[in-house]
């Protein structure tokens, strides 16, 4: 039910013996508390849908009222909801975090070492990835664990999204780029924030956070589009990682191109792929822009675009389980508006609705129970 603070999930298991036995018989049910010890399973079928809902310009004015009338205009629950955590900000997302789980949805949070005034294509600032490295922000990273402990519940966290762009400050392009580490054996700009990430979840995990999963989220492809500016120089090995995520986006501006799916996906669903053989692959981030006046760029029109997405995700990429709707819009200096939203126009919204309908695309999370740790003797 939306909204209450405790929704069931339901397990259903079938005796061997029945089968066994040719009897058709109702499957048992078990109930989950998800404010008891949960963790979120990993579908071996399909994959869990979700959304960014516009909140705000920080990212993280998350409302109940919001996330209803998403879910209302698209016809389905989102299993998982995205917002973000400024470093700037020096505080842990509680309220935000206890909308989105007594919803009965997974909080996808982007932890992001950003100052105000969190403008694009600056380069580092207060939160210099040496610096979070020597220890410098240890005192907020605590804090943020313990909350983020104190809240109980599980939730995903990314550190440092799209660090293999230009336009956010902890990208290895600030840091020394191609210049080679000879201790480290990687490229100093991506071994910078290699370390910085391992620092940041060591510290985390050292607090008792064990109710949070990280994501390694990367672009999909690297700008610069070099080899060093590539995901498995940035990767901090599978120890510390436990999705691996990509944007995707088509067109965001009005004279660019709107791709396909395959083009944008194939190649770095690869890389990611490589990077571990297990790992569960979330598009964390995709949409495109509305351009019915476009002169320049080609390809898709942008309901054709989300309707192949929906599709390919769940049927040609077997490892993506997860996908994440960038649901926004923006107003460019020459006045004109990129909207991402899904609602931009009929088409792109019955195709967003008709896409998620598929039941291989999950709504509601499955959550199972952690056995409680044995008494010590």
């Amino acid at each position: 039910m939306r909204g209450n603070a405790v929704f069931a999930v339901v397990v259903v298991a079938i005796a061997a013996s029945l089968a066994l036995l040719g009897c058709r018989q109702r499957a048992a049910v078990l109930r989950v508390d998800p404010n008891g010890p949960v963790e979120v399973v990993i579908p071996e079928h399909g994959g869990y849908t979700g959304a960014f809902m516009d909140f705000g310009d920080e990212e993280d004015d998350v409302t109940l009222e919001m996330i209803e009338d998403f879910e209302t205009m698209v016809g389905k629950h989102q299993a998982i909801i995205a917002s973000s955590s400024y470093w700037g900000e020096q505080s842990f997302p509680t309220d935000n975090l206890n909308v989105i789980w007594r919803h009965g949805s997974l909080p996808l949070v982007f932890w992001s070492p950003w100052d105000k005034p969190y403008e694009e294509d600056r380069g580092p600032g207060k939160f210099n990835l040496n610096e979070i490295i020597a220890g410098t922000w240890d005192g907020y990273i605590d804090k943020w664990a313990d909350a983020a402990r104190d809240f109980g519940h599980p939730l995903i966290v990314v550190f440092g999204v799209e660090m293999n762009g230009t336009w956010f400050p902890w990208s290895g392009a600030y840091y020394g780029r191609d210049e080679w580490d000879r201790e480290h054996n990687n490229w100093k700009g991506p071994e910078t924030f290699r370390s910085a990430y391992r620092h940041v979840v060591d510290r985390v995990r050292a607090r008792g956070a064990t109710n949070t999963k990280w994501m390694f989220h990367t672009n999909n492809y690297p700008y610069p589009y070099e080899t060093w500016n590539c995901a498995p120089a940035y990767y901090p090995g599978s120890d510390y990682v436990d999705w691996l995520g990509l944007s995707v986006y088509g067109q965001q501006f009005k004279d660019e191109p709107n791709p396909d799916i395959p083009s944008l996906v194939d190649w770095p669903y690869e890389e990611m792929c490589r990077l571990d053989p297990k790992k569960p692959i979330m598009i964390a981030e995709w949409a495109t822009g509305e351009f019915p006046h476009s002169t320049e760029g080609g390809g898709l029109g942008k309901a054709d675009w989300i309707k192949e997405g929906l599709k390919l995700f769940r049927t040609r990429y077997p490892r993506i389980k997860a996908a994440v709707y960038w649901h926004e819009r923006w107003q460019n200096p020459d006045g004109s508006y990129s909207n991402l939203r899904v609602n931009s126009s009929v088409e792109s919204l019955n195709a967003y609705r008709e896409g998620v309908a598929n039941p291989d695309w999950l709504g509601n999370l499955i959550l199972r129970a952690i056995p409680a740790a044995a008494p010590e003797r």
